[in-house]
């Protein structure tokens, strides 16, 4: 096997938070690598995110659908190896409208899996949550352990990856499959956690913690986890899975402290807030398997998290603007009476 990424990578959710950060990595570290992101721009996907790279001549945009299967099967013609980010991904919004998540996460995994496969390419690499696992109360989740999924989200990713595997076993097609735990860092929507608490923290606006705070999340910061993806990529073995954690567990309530310790704000911005319908407690994954590929995370989490906190307070270029419209009406809806029954937290 040679080690080395394949020449040609189609790169699909390549706008959104993780999918553009391993394009921006990619084109930087690997001179001989041309990628072609497709993208279907929903919310989270943003141009923005690939300013860096627009005007390099490896790179290309392609504004489509991942269950569009005519214009996948054209672009896969084009690549050796498909990288797929692409997915409905923030479990609130699984609540609310499910039927996207099956759409994207099941049935487009499946258009991918069809032109890997009919094009024979060399790798196919899906890009799935430790969410599958469902809650973890003690020790960590294995690569074999059952799913036990608890949202529409982690459920439909799930499907994906019982594709995934099911297209390894019976066409033989060369897939790799990784489970990570919640990401973190720049360009990453302002719904999740971490983004939405440090950009309402700087604009003193209350943090709807849900409700004591005491779920555990194992936290990775994002380039740890693209650097985590290239060695898969690179040096997984076909048909096998790898969990990719960051070895930061924390609850919810010392993550929203450190951001506001970073920030200078006041735990009376916190609100706790009604919990939300099957909220695991506790995730955490054992990545001694992908260890053994010679991956680590480099970069600690007290550090990590104060260029996360750095970076939004300098874009406010970036992100004020998505904090508006379609993002305004969904957060009233998903906060708003929550944090009209809040209370305060000591």
């Amino acid at each position: 096997m040679s080690d080395a990424l394949p020449p040609r990578l189609l790169v699909t959710g390549g706008a959104g938070f993780i999918g553009s950060a391993f394009v921006r990595r990619v084109l930087r570290r690997h001179p001989v690598v041309s990628v072609t992101v497709l993208d279907k721009l929903t919310y989270a996907g943003n141009r923005a995110n690939l300013v860096d790279v627009e005007s390099d001549p490896r790179f290309s945009f392609v504004h489509g659908d991942i269950a569009d299967a005519e214009l996948v099967d054209r672009l896969a013609a084009e690549v050796d190896a498909i990288v797929n980010f692409a997915a409905e991904s923030h479990v609130d919004r699984s609540i609310e409208e499910p039927d996207a998540f099956i759409r994207t996460d099941v049935y487009g995994t499946f258009v991918l899996l069809e032109a890997a496969r009919r094009h024979e390419h060399r790798r196919y690499l899906q890009i799935s949550t430790d969410e599958v696992y469902g809650h973890v109360p003690e020790g960590s989740s294995t690569e074999e352990d059952l799913l036990k999924p608890r949202s529409p989200y982690s459920a439909s990713k799930s499907g994906g990856d019982l594709l995934v595997g099911a297209y390894h076993a019976t066409y033989g097609l060369p897939t790799l499959l990784t489970r990570a735990s919640n990401n973190f860092g720049p360009y990453q929507y302002p719904e999740k956690v971490i983004p939405l608490f440090i950009t309402n923290a700087i604009d003193d606006e209350p943090l709807p913690l849900y409700g004591d705070g005491l779920q555990i999340r194992d936290w990775l910061y994002v380039d740890d986890h693209c650097d985590a993806l290239e060695a898969v990529l690179v040096r997984g073995e076909p048909g096998e899975t790898y969990n990719v954690g960051g070895g930061n567990e924390l609850t919810n309530l010392e993550l929203t402290r450190a951001i506001l310790e970073l920030l200078d704000r006041p735990m009376s911005l916190v609100r706790s807030v009604p919990d939300r319908a099957g909220h695991d407690r506790r995730y955490s994954v054992d990545c001694s398997k992908l260890h053994a590929l010679g991956w680590q995370p480099i970069v600690g989490f007290a550090e990590a998290l104060e260029r996360t906190v750095r970076w939004y307070v300098d874009h406010g270029d970036w992100w004020r603007p998505l904090k508006s419209g379609e993002y305004l009406d969904y957060y009233r809806r998903q906060y708003g009476d929550r944090l009209a029954a809040g209370s305060s937290v000591d």
